[in-house]
């Protein structure tokens, strides 16, 4: 297995900075991924996503398998060209997506069988074909194991099934990896909210040994306090020198309290998915720009930010076209959202490498709670 080197350069606390060396450019962490759901994070060209400073970005295999499929993308030259992004790209393994999106599906100990969301075809997902999308065919620098994840509240029982199902998958996955150049594959730890089951499952992984380790199962409805708790012991039960993804979380608030656990990569739709809807994430928390009392405001969304979305257009300009449904609405608020992600990520890391995160995460929290 070609493993990425992952140099922590800096601690505070439980809190970590670092960079993770791939063939396709450094990821400074602690990292936020925009998601590129089907080759494209939604209404952000791959210039915008790179201004506004993002490293890397995700791409879901669920969705591109079923369209514009995997094999025509490797025809096309793998979903770096398609897309026009030479940066890394992480891929979910599908599994997610086929447990939340597919109308009937059944699950064994050799595959999940599915039917698409889109027009009921048929779909066969093992761990062996997610690898085979993944590395081959979309090209990912970052390549994740197919697991199962369950909803919440989940019985013990029925969590440890699933846990110890993408334990299994998760050693077939690395034998189908096998040795690559230039490519990662990561392990993803489960077991809901049981501190007994993200042990055996973190002590699973690491046995196999992997190139970074993730967190799934959380963000599936257990809320804010549940999660930090289960972060808590969850983080620390993975190897400290590799590098630690929580899927799917993508609250301010939520990736500030994680990082402080030693979280170092994230990624979710929020900040696309709101800018579409018309809202705003600011230093001083959301705002939704179709409210009357941004009608006349004439001042940016963020006047010191290098991201001409958030600089140049006022308010006022930006409820205009919320209330009017122009597509432009959307284009700059999630060029907004994508950008102001990115610059909490770098006052972040900033402030680990200072030795001061815990001020700045109290200071954030209570500017977005105002």
């Amino acid at each position: 297995m070609a493993e990425f080197p992952f140099l922590i350069q800096a601690t505070d606390g439980a809190a970590r900075t670092g960079v993770l060396q791939t063939a396709r450019g450094d990821i400074r962490t602690p990292a936020f991924m925009p998601v590129g759901t089907v080759g494209t994070v939604k209404t952000l060209t791959t210039g915008q996503v790179k201004e506004a400073g993002a490293d890397i970005i995700l791409g879901n295999t669920y969705h591109l398998m079923l369209r514009p499929t995997p094999e025509r993308l490797a025809r096309l030259g793998g979903l770096h060209k398609f897309m026009g992004w030479a940066g890394p790209i992480l891929t979910d393994s599908g599994g997610f997506q086929v447990m939340s999106l597919s109308k009937i599906r059944r699950i064994n100990e050799e595959a999940v069988t599915f039917q698409s969301h889109i027009d009921g075809s048929r779909h066969v997902l093992s761990p062996e074909r997610s690898i085979e999308i993944q590395a081959d065919l979309i090209g990912s620098d970052i390549v994740m194991q197919l697991d199962e994840c369950v909803s919440w509240p989940a019985e013990e029982a029925r969590a440890a099934e699933a846990m110890r199902l993408s334990a299994r998958w998760a050693a077939r996955c690395k034998t189908a990896f096998g040795e690559r150049e230039g490519q990662a594959l990561f392990g993803i730890q489960q077991g809901s909210t049981i501190e007994a089951l993200r042990k055996e499952s973190s002590e699973r992984l690491t046995e196999i040994g992997f190139d970074g380790y993730a967190i799934g199962g959380l963000a599936v409805g257990e809320g804010h306090a549940a999660m930090c708790e289960v972060l808590d012991y969850a983080s620390a039960m993975l190897p400290a020198r590799r590098p630690r993804y929580l899927m799917g979380v993508g609250n301010p608030i939520d990736i500030v309290e994680a990082v402080a656990r030693g979280v170092d990569m994230f990624d979710c739709v929020l900040p696309t998915r709101s800018g579409r809807h018309g809202q705003a994430w600011t230093w001083d928390g959301p705002i939704t720009l179709k409210s009357a009392r941004f009608a006349e405001d004439e001042t940016p969304l963020d006047a010191d930010s290098d991201c001409p979305a958030s600089r140049d257009y006022s308010k006022a300009y930006l409820h205009h076209l919320v209330k009017a449904e122009e597509i432009l609405g959307q284009v700059l608020l999630s060029w907004h959202n994508i950008a102001f992600y990115q610059a909490m990520m770098a006052q972040i890391r900033a402030a680990i490498a200072e030795g001061r995160f815990d001020a700045w995460r109290a200071a954030f929290k209570a500017r977005q709670a105002r």
